[in-house]
């Protein structure tokens, strides 16, 4: 199946679901999820939720909305999110969907960058909405849908049209907006439907349960946009809850479960029970699970684990799976590059690396048209996009090895940024917040490994004169300070104090220098080590974090 041969948009995909097997279930929710927000569950099919669609398409259109304008949801991953972004995406708006756990700073910049015509948010998130909106106009679920005041160039979707625009740490220091297309999603589709071996998938029957927000291209392209394409169903949890996750597991009947490396270490400590064994899964689309968590998880609970390496730029056009590889691949090992894909590793005079020497990974689409199917660029940065294409090949960050059998192996990453449980961090700006508080004369922020959530932030900070108050009491006053301005993801879970930081021959901060000290000082316990407050400060938050 060729979904862009047969739809212009997900729209379409789901409309074609909805008129084939209108009593199909689309969205599933068991009472042992126990969602906040629908606590008995729910069990929502194609042609019951395509009529609210078209509810809300009446009413978009009304109000003048269309192609060339973006929305911004703080829906979470309610019924109602993809209610509207369906209806959006049939008159060919783009959807900026938001973290509930961003700061108002944090808010603030997404919408003022994306230039979001509107900000709809579930009522409970209502004051977080308006606190970060600026001059966006916010509305609640409730209300009456205002007059567009943009620029629409149509009201309908077409393939190459922008069908979301979603946020991706790179090395600058704030996020950078990705434009994805109705291709973009379509094309991911076609692959995550094609990877076969333990990943087969199967019209009309598949049920995908993801604890993963819809604000990442994992749950909006492959979970989301995937079951549409095969008029499947889908799961969508608020988050990870490892106390009732396998009696939902169960109680859903899901076929298919998506979550993150973290999610099965986690699993894996809890006492074993009759419900881990009742599922009716297949497989777990799982990228990053550590290799001895992978063997004890695929024999404890059954469930062959497939890892894979994308990126949001990147999309279903590069891509990798080990779908169909025998059981025990190596460490680290990302799979096979899809046949849609051409990839170089190079070093860093751009020279290609002999097989088992790790090397950036350069891709690209094969075919006269390099860029088809990645993302259309980062939005207002057009500098950025072409340095990213350099050569005519996208530069991904990350430093990967190919093995004689023709897999690649993830080695490490190039870009300043720490990867906490899926979560893409950039160091610079979390630096950039710790560098506001007067008691800071300089930082440097680095990834730590994590036995749970693969990397955490670690924090070196040079103390001003001026600092009072002995350091464990400043390690945590930095931090609540922080948590002001960042999403509590962000913030450091480990500081640090030094009297000077590594530089390198030009006077910049040596990463590779700081990242092996900042790993010594966790082991040797030379750092202050802060994750019980990140844990309380997440629960002060609004936002329904992630583990």
């Amino acid at each position: 199946m060729n979904p862009r041969a047969q739809y212009q948009s997900a729209f379409d995909a789901f409309a074609a679901a909805a008129s084939k097997t209108p009593n199909a279930p689309f969205l599933i929710a068991p009472a042992s999820a126990e969602l906040p927000y629908a606590r008995d569950g729910f069990r929502i099919g194609y042609g019951d939720f395509k009529k609210e669609i078209d509810r809300l398409i009446a009413a978009y259109t009304a109000a003048g909305y269309g192609r060339g304008v973006r929305v911004a949801l703080l829906l979470e991953n309610r019924p109602v999110f993809f209610a509207h972004w369906l209806a959006l995406n049939a008159i060919g708006v783009s959807i900026v969907p938001i973290n509930p756990d961003l700061r108002p700073d944090e808010l603030s910049f997404q919408l003022e960058l994306s230039r979001a015509e509107l900000l709809v948010a579930v009522p409970d998130l209502l004051g977080a909405a308006k606190a970060g909106a600026g001059r966006t106009r916010v509305i609640d679920t409730e209300s009456q849908i205002p007059a567009c005041q943009g620029d629409v160039v149509a009201q309908d979707a077409v393939l190459d049209g922008e069908c979301a625009l979603l946020f991706t740490s790179g090395s600058t220091g704030k996020p950078k907006g990705c434009m994805l297309s109705n291709h973009y999603f379509l094309r991911m589709t076609e692959w995550y439907a094609g990877q076969g071996g333990v990943a087969e998938v199967h019209q009309g029957i598949e049920i995908n349960l993801t604890p993963l927000p819809m604000f990442h291209m994992n749950a909006l392209g492959c979970s989301a946009v995937g079951m549409m394409t095969l008029g499947g169903a889908v799961v969508p949890l608020d988050r990870f809850h490892a106390n009732r996750w396998w009696q939902s597991v169960a109680d859903s009947g899901a076929t298919i479960v998506h979550c993150l490396g973290v999610i099965p270490a986690i699993l894996l400590q809890l006492p074993a029970s009759e419900a881990e064994r009742k599922h009716s899964v297949r497989f777990a689309f799982a990228p990053g699970v550590d290799v001895r968590h992978r063997a004890q998880f695929e024999e404890r609970f059954g469930i062959p684990i497939v890892d894979a390496w994308a990126m949001t730029e990147t999309g279903g056009a590069a891509c990798t799976t080990t779908s169909r590889e025998p059981p025990g691949f190596g460490a680290r090992c990302i799979g096979r590059p899809h046949d849609s894909m051409e990839f170089r590793l190079v070093d860093n005079a751009g020279n290609d690396v002999p097989q088992g020497t790790p090397g950036e990974l350069l891709v690209r689409s094969r075919g006269a048209d390099a860029r088809a199917g990645f993302f259309s660029g980062y939005l207002n940065d057009q500098t950025a996009t072409e340095e990213a294409w350099d050569g005519g090949w996208f530069h991904t960050g990350d430093y990967v090895s190919a093995g004689a059998d023709g897999l690649l192996y993830f080695y490490d990453r190039k870009k300043s940024i720490v990867r906490r449980s899926g979560e893409n961090i950039a160091v610079l700006e979390v630096e950039s917040v710790l560098q506001r508080s007067p008691s800071v004369q300089a930082t440097a922020v680095t990834p730590v490994p994590d036995e749970l959530r693969g990397e955490e932030v670690f924090a070196f900070v040079v103390k001003a004169e001026t600092a009072q108050g002995d350091d464990a009491n400043l390690a945590e006053e930095l931090i609540v300070a922080c948590a002001e301005a960042l999403a509590y993801h962000k913030l450091p879970a480990y500081v640090a104090f030094v009297d000077s930081l590594p530089l390198s021959a030009t006077k910049k901060l040596a990463r590779g220098e700081i990242k092996v000290l900042a790993a010594r000082a966790v082991e040797t316990g030379a750092a202050i080590d802060l994750r019980h407050l990140k844990a309380q400060l997440r629960k002060q938050t609004k936002g329904h974090a992630r583990a």
